[in-house]
């Protein structure tokens, strides 16, 4: 069955990827480089730890609107896989501290809840409601835990003295892609836009779809890229 796409969805996922390329933008260029002194206020904070939160709704609503869920899973999963290997050579080499390794950032957590969505898809949808309150919950505990063991941090638990410069456990992650999934069998139950007075194909929305469309490649090509912009000024401020 062909994926259905709902511009709304498309449009709400780019806008979320666009932000996302802002606030690493922002980290960047005043804890990473010091171009710019900037504290970043309470709220940024809370919208930058949290607002991942968004792209996994988004995920399990569009989980239930097509099929091959476990084969988009293993592509998501493998650019992880990818990004992780790019990180552990930049520690290799000595462009970066061990910190900078991605252990089970954001493409890991999203690729494993996608395989997952085979196995749940056939659960009731008050069942499904029941399992991401419970997911959600153990995860938020699960933060205030510290174990020994140096192998349960993808699921939530983490060892003293664990650094990675992307985290996305577990749990609570896959309460929420289920929360989205919920959401979309009530929401979406006619596969069908719920703003249809609105014009999709205006500038802003038709632009924000094409970012949620793209969403991976541009997730996957956003650092290097900010890294060459952030070259660029900083060659300027030292002609200046």
């Amino acid at each position: 069955m062909k994926k259905i796409r709902i511009w709304e969805l498309d449009a709400l996922r780019g806008f979320c990827i666009l932000a996302m390329l802002g606030f690493h933008f922002l980290f960047d260029v005043t804890h990473l480089y010091g171009i710019a002194a900037w504290e970043f206020p309470g709220w940024l904070l809370f919208v930058m730890d949290w607002g991942g939160v968004v792209f996994f709704l988004i995920s399990g609503v569009c989980a239930t609107l097509g099929s091959r869920c476990v084969r988009r899973g293993l592509t998501v999963l493998g650019c992880g896989l990818i990004v992780s290997a790019v990180t552990v050579a930049m520690y290799l080499l000595g462009m970066a501290y061990d910190a900078i390794i991605i252990r089970f950032g954001v493409l890991h957590c999203l690729g494993v809840c996608m395989i997952l969505w085979a196995l749940f898809r056939r659960l009731p949808t008050a069942a499904l409601a029941v399992l991401s309150v419970i997911f959600i919950a153990l995860g938020l505990w699960f933060r205030g835990i510290t174990v020994e063991s140096r192998w349960l941090f993808w699921l939530g638990l983490l060892y003293k003295g664990f650094a990675t410069s992307d985290y996305f456990p577990l749990l609570p992650f896959l309460g929420f892609f289920l929360a989205g999934a919920v959401l979309g069998r009530l929401l979406y139950k006619e596969k069908k836009t719920l703003l249809p007075g609105v014009n999709p194909r205006s500038p802003i929305p038709r632009f924000l779809q094409w970012a949620g469309r793209w969403s991976l490649p541009i997730y996957l090509l956003h650092q290097p890229l900010l890294t060459g912009l952030i070259y660029l000024i900083l060659i300027a401020q030292e002609v200046s």
